[in-house]
């Protein structure tokens, strides 16, 4: 009987085992990330479009228009900004003239993107969906008007 017992046991602990195995394991082959697909299809669009531009660090395609002055936001700055935000098959998403917040508070792309140039500058920002709102690509025009430290 002990020797049921203990077959049992053992049996039970090697399923328990198993299962505890296979939650622990990272799923090899589901596939590319949301990060990944975003990243091919910001590269497809980019082409399509005869888009001229490079990556952040962090994945957002920019592309400067005009590079304003010598004087670049930082993570701190109070900007000021027109933009037009809309997505890759041309809706608009949102627009605004003269839109002042602090930086830090804005969405991940724009913290990335609007450093990149100086007051008066404009630039073209593609942000994969998990550094906006995680509702699809975007894409926003940018004018940076004027900032403060």
């Amino acid at each position: 009987m002990k020797t049921k017992r203990g077959i049992l046991l053992l049996t039970g602990l090697m399923l328990l085992a198993f299962f505890i195995f296979q939650g622990c394991k990272k799923e090899e082959d589901s596939g590319p990330s949301q990060a990944e697909l975003d990243h091919e299809t910001i590269l497809q669009y980019v082409k399509d479009h005869n888009i001229d531009g490079d990556f952040t660090e962090g994945g957002v395609f920019y592309q400067i228009i005009a590079p304003g002055n010598a004087n670049h936001p930082v993570y701190g700055s109070i900007v000021t900004v027109s933009y037009k935000g809309y997505y890759l098959d041309g809706t608009l998403l949102d627009e605004g003239s003269f839109y002042t917040q602090k930086l830090f508070n804005l969405i991940e792309g724009w913290k990335q993107g609007l450093p990149l140039i100086g007051e008066g500058g404009k630039i073209k920002l593609i942000i994969p969906s998990q550094m906006a709102y995680n509702n699809g690509i975007l894409i926003f025009d940018i004018t940076l008007h004027y900032f403060s430290k």
